[in-house]
C-alpha cells in the first residue's frame, strides 16, 4: 500500500481539508452548548458529523491509494458525495439559524451557535468549490456523476427527500387522491433516480438491457411529464378551500409544509427539464473530441 503524498497539495484535497476542519468546528461548537435539541437540531448535527466522517474517509483512502482500487467508480462516488454534501450543508446553514437563532439570544451560547452557522456557510462554499473543481468539462471523458446530468440526479434525489420530510408532517400526503398521486410521482422518480446513482457508482450500467444514454433520456421525459402533472395537481388539492390559517407562523404549521412542498415540486420540475436538455445534448449533439 503506497502513499500519494502529492495528492495532499492538489486543489481538491485542500478543499477537502477545509471541509473537515469546518464541519468539525461546527458540530463541536454546537455540542459544547448542547444547542441541537429537537428534530431540526439533530438533523443539523447529523449533517455536520456525516460530512466530516465521509470527507475524512475519502482523504485517507485517496492518500493511501486504496479508493481508486475499490470495486466501484471512485470518481463517481466522490462527485456524488461532494454534490450531496453541498446540498446538505446548504440546507443546514439555512435551517440552523432559522430555528436556533430566531429567538432573542445572547451570551456564550448564542455566540457558539452563531459561530457554528458561520462555519457551516464556509463549509458549504468549500464543498461547492470541490463540485466545481471535479465537474467534467465539455468534451472531457469522465464519470457520469461528475457531469451536469449526473450532478442534477443527486440534486433531484435530495429535493425529493426534502419533500418527503415536509409531507411526513401529519401525513399530509394521504388526505385526498390528488395528493396521493403526487406522492406516487415523488416516490417513483426518487427511486429510479437513486437507482441510476447506485448503478453508476457500482459500475453496473453495462448490465442494463438497453443503452444507458437512451434509457436516461426516456426516463427524463417520463419524469418531466410526471412532475408537470404533480405541479398542476398538488396546488389544487392542497390549497383549494384551504386558506392560510391564523397563527401559522412557525415551521410546524401543516399549511407551511404544503407550501414548502409546492415550491420544491417546481424546483425539481425545473431540475428535470434542465437534466433532459443536457442529456439530449450529450447524446445527440456532442461530437467526439
Amino acid at each position: 500500500m503506497g502513499f500519494a503524498w502529492r495528492s495532499l497539495i492538489a486543489p481538491v484535497s485542500i478543499a477537502r481539508f477545509f471541509q473537515i476542519f469546518l464541519t468539525c468546528t461546527a458540530f463541536s461548537l454546537v455540542a459544547s452548548v448542547n444547542g441541537y435539541s429537537g428534530p431540526y437540531g439533530v438533523w443539523c448535527m447529523f449533517t455536520w458529523c456525516f460530512c466530516f466522517i465521509v470527507s475524512v474517509l475519502i482523504v485517507v483512502l485517496e492518500m493511501t491509494e486504496v479508493g481508486p482500487r475499490l470495486p466501484l467508480s471512485w470518481e463517481d462516488f466522490t462527485s456524488a458525495f461532494a454534490m450531496l454534501a453541498t446540498l446538505m450543508i446548504f440546507t443546514t446553514s439555512i435551517m440552523y439559524p432559522s430555528v436556533f437563532l430566531a429567538s432573542p439570544c445572547s451570551g456564550h451560547t448564542c455566540a457558539c451557535k452563531g459561530s457554528a452557522t458561520a462555519m457551516s456557510i464556509l463549509c458549504f462554499i468549500a464543498y461547492a468549490v470541490e463540485v466545481g473543481l471535479t465537474r467534467a468539462k465539455p468534451g472531457e471523458i469522465s464519470g457520469f456523476l461528475s457531469t451536469v446530468p449526473g450532478l442534477l440526479k443527486v440534486f433531484e434525489a435530495y429535493v425529493a427527500c426534502l419533500i418527503f420530510s415536509l409531507l411526513d408532517n401529519n401525513h399530509l400526503y394521504s388526505i385526498n387522491s390528488g395528493r396521493q398521486w403526487c406522492m406516487a410521482v415523488f416516490c417513483i422518480c426518487f427511486i429510479i433516480t437513486v437507482l441510476i446513482i447506485v448503478l453508476t457508482i457500482g459500475r453496473l450500467l453495462t448490465s442494463l438491457p438497453l443503452p444507458f444514454d437512451k434509457l436516461l433520456i426516456g426516463y427524463n421525459i417520463l419524469a418531466v411529464l410526471m412532475y408537470i402533472s404533480a405541479a398542476i395537481v398538488w396546488p389544487i388539492f392542497s390549497f383549494k378551500d384551504y386558506p392560510r390559517p391564523p397563527n401559522c407562523d412557525n415551521y410546524k404549521c401543516p399549511w407551511n409544509s404544503l407550501l414548502g412542498a409546492t415550491f420544491l415540486t417546481y424546483i425539481n420540475l425545473v431540475a428535470y427539464i434542465v437534466d433532459l436538455v443536457y442529456s439530449t445534448r450529450m447524446v445527440f449533439f456532442t461530437t467526439p473530441a
